[in-house]
């Protein structure tokens, strides 16, 4: 039977973890961004700081923004007007700003001063990393509170959502950590494979959640209900389509780098 309210000690505690795991995650990477420029310890560390300091902008960005929209639905919906909770939106609100004005900052640099990262494909392949983030944390709080029926779609799209983001997350560390001349494959071939397994997993991923709003809807849940599961389905499947149109974008971007060079 699904539950058709949740108590506020357990209404969403996936999205609680996350927004504590964003703030406390990007606190500390801040924290030691700034502590090593004050030291000037950059050769100790094998990291392209160009990239580095636009990965942490751009993902903390839409981390904290995400964040800023989660939070007061999961906690201040059921537990009150507080004002801790009020106060850690707010402030949340600011650092989202903050980040999103650093990445704006970083992108309007010259070429020679920003790296990789900082172009568009490396803003998709952030965005990429941030909705495989968002994915598996809804997957895990219907598997969790069994909100929704738990069938083989949701399996699958787990699978696809945890594949992509491991792409996602292997592709960024490797800019990071500037391995890409060192790829024994050609690198410009390996990442269009990477963008056309990621459109073609996110086509069937979409498609399941387009399938299970409709089996929802059939049933007569009410979709716009948000204390139960339906809505998190319809969360899911808006957060596949802006995945799968970014997994789209970067495709193109790495077709026409393979053209441009295949001409040269």
């Amino acid at each position: 039977m699904v539950p058709s309210e949740l108590t506020s000690e357990t209404h969403l505690p996936s999205f609680r973890i996350l927004c504590m795991f964003t703030w406390c995650l990007f606190f500390i990477l801040t924290l030691l961004i700034q502590v090593i420029n004050i030291i000037q310890f950059y050769s100790l560390f094998p990291i392209s700081w160009k990239n580095l300091t636009m990965t942490v902008a751009a993902l903390a960005a839409l981390m904290t923004l995400s964040a800023s929209v989660t939070f007061p639905w999961a906690v201040m919906g059921h537990e009150g007007v507080w004002p801790r909770p009020i106060a850690a939106s707010l402030v949340s609100c600011l650092t989202f700003l903050a980040y999103a004005t650093e990445a704006f900052l970083i992108r309007t640099q010259t070429q020679d001063q920003k790296g990789y990262m900082a172009s568009m494909p490396g803003l998709l392949k952030v965005l990429q990393l941030w909705g495989g983030c968002e994915m598996i944390v809804l997957i895990v709080e219907q598997v969790r509170g069994a909100l929704v029926a738990v069938g083989w779609q949701l399996w699958v799209s787990g699978a696809v959502y945890a594949l992509c983001l491991l792409m996602s997350l292997g592709t960024v560390m490797v800019f990071l950590g500037d391995c890409a001349g060192r790829c024994p494959l050609p690198f410009d071939r390996l990442l269009a494979g990477f963008s056309l397994t990621g459109v073609l997993l996110y086509v069937v991923a979409t498609i399941l959640c387009f399938t299970r709003v409709l089996q929802l809807r059939n049933s007569g849940q009410d979709l716009t209900d948000g204390k139960t599961g339906p809505t998190l389905v319809i969360m899911e499947t808006v957060m596949a389509s802006i995945t799968l149109l970014a997994y789209t974008v970067d495709l193109a971007f790495s077709f026409k780098l393979l053209r441009d060079r295949s001409h040269v």
